[in-house]
């Protein structure tokens, strides 16, 4: 992705790119995200400025990357320190926006850089964090390497302080029990990217597994957008189905829905805002039409039961039966002529 992130330096393209991002997110029906923005703080800004606009809740943050990476993808530890603390200023509480300190991960921080992070995180304990986790071989290798003194990967993140209710860890494929006892005891959240893990050979997440440990571990479902294949939450938590199958287990369709919805707006500690309909809570809504192709249409003949029809919408369904959206009470699609 380097080459791509590269072009984010142009401001123009930021602000392009936030616009085109944000109407796949809707047109498939998400109406929250928790992105990676390039090194550049103009991609932040343009990214939040379009998202505050269209009045979404959104979370984001600037990458810091100050080792590992192209030259023109590189800060410092002050200069990731500095933007994100002006980011902050900015844009965190503005509206519906939520920033995110954002190291890319262990190996693309040097010991100086990840310090400041966790000095981020100490002086805004309210912000999230969000980083890479245990996604291959590999990279938990060249991990060990970059920092010896270190028991495992996760402990590169315990020891700057990155681990808590609000830090976000993609794919966390390959954790060791303590690992996933450390993850667990500080709240800190799982995120399960399974058709990233899946294109990229990474490894199955052990969903089933993860959740019924006697130590649990708070689980989201996400895209991964950079090493993803598909913007849709419903061919995602298909693909996740099938991850979790090749793991000997079974995911009920009310524990998929509840997985991108409820539960994963628990996972981003933001369900006392989206991800239900309670009374007093942001209208944040999708209507799914599960006759939206002929297929689905042909297969509703024999659905007898609500169950069926959401394993339905999940193993046929993407962007085509994702009908209506609303953003905070407010129509950001809709197909049906009223």
């Amino acid at each position: 992705t380097f080459p791509e992130e590269t072009k984010f330096r142009d401001a123009q393209h930021g602000r392009r790119i936030a616009r085109l991002f944000l109407d796949e997110m809707v047109r498939h029906g998400t109406t929250t995200v928790a992105a990676y923005c390039s090194v550049h703080k103009a991609s932040a800004e343009a990214f939040f400025a379009e998202s505050h606009d269209r009045n979404m809740l959104n979370i984001a943050g600037k990458v810091m990357m100050d080792r590992n990476a192209p030259d023109g993808l590189l800060d410092t530890s002050q200069s990731g320190y500095d933007d994100s603390k002006a980011l902050i200023a900015e844009w965190h509480g503005k509206g519906r926006q939520l920033y995110a300190i954002t190291p890319r991960f262990a190996i693309t921080s040097t010991p100086e850089q990840m310090e400041m992070a966790g000095t981020l995180c100490r002086e805004h304990p309210d912000l999230h964090m969000q980083t890479h986790l245990s996604e291959n071989h590999a990279e938990i290798a060249f991990t060990q390497e970059l920092y010896p003194w270190s028991r495992d990967y996760t402990d590169v993140y315990e020891r700057y302080g990155l681990l808590g209710q609000k830090s976000l860890f993609g794919h966390c494929i390959h954790l060791s029990e303590r690992e996933a006892d450390a993850l667990s005891s500080t709240g800190s959240v799982a995120v399960f990217c399974p058709t990233s893990n899946l294109f990229l050979g990474s490894g199955l997440f052990d969903y089933q597994r993860f959740r019924r440990r006697d130590k649990p571990l708070r689980i989201a479902a996400a895209t991964d957008v950079g090493g993803g294949t598909n913007y849709s939450m419903l061919r995602t938590m298909d693909e996740g189905y099938k991850v979790i199958a090749l793991n000997g287990e079974k995911l009920n369709p009310f524990q998929s829905f509840w997985q991108i919805t409820r539960g994963n707006a628990e996972a981003l500690s933001v369900a006392d805002k989206i991800g239900t309909l309670e009374e007093g809570t942001d209208a944040d809504i999708v209507v799914l039409d599960a006759r939206a192709t002929p297929a689905m249409r042909l297969r509703m003949e024999t659905v007898e039961t609500l169950a069926q029809e959401l394993f339905l919408l999940q193993t046929l369904g993407d962007d085509r039966a994702v009908r209506e959206v609303y953003v905070a009470g407010r129509a950001a699609k809709s197909d049906i002529a009223i």
